[in-house]
């Protein structure tokens, strides 16, 4: 599975952005599915994951009630709708995935990973 992120770009504090991750095989349906962030000189971090079908889904605690996880397995896509974003936000946004039901918070367990899409929040 090849996944290419795009969306990101510069947004001011209090801002939107809608982040995607297009899948390239068919299989996509059969993954589940998680965002990742790293921000200069941090460690990568957890943000959302989602199961194969959508229903059922988990946010860090630094995001959850702003951003939410969505999939359209048609469309063979992940979705990360970025909210009120802060400068804290900042950061690369990575999308992953992994041949099972259920996403995780565990980056280790995902098998496939983006190259990443750059979101910056100005104050």
């Amino acid at each position: 599975v090849q996944l290419q992120a795009s969306g990101g770009g510069l947004v001011q504090a209090g801002g939107s952005l809608r982040l995607s991750c297009a899948a390239s095989r068919r299989t996509f349906s059969n993954n589940g599915m998680g965002w990742f962030r790293q921000a200069p000189g941090k460690e990568r971090e957890f943000v959302a994951h989602i199961s194969q079908k959508g229903s059922v889904k988990e946010y860090a605690a630094s995001v959850r009630g702003r951003f939410t996880i969505s999939r359209d397995n048609a469309k063979n896509t992940l979705y990360l709708q970025m909210n009120s974003l802060n400068v804290e936000d900042t950061a690369r946004y990575y999308c992953a995935a992994r041949p099972d039901k259920w996403g995780t918070t565990q980056e280790n367990l995902y098998a496939y990973w983006g190259q990443g899409t750059q979101v910056t929040v100005s104050s």
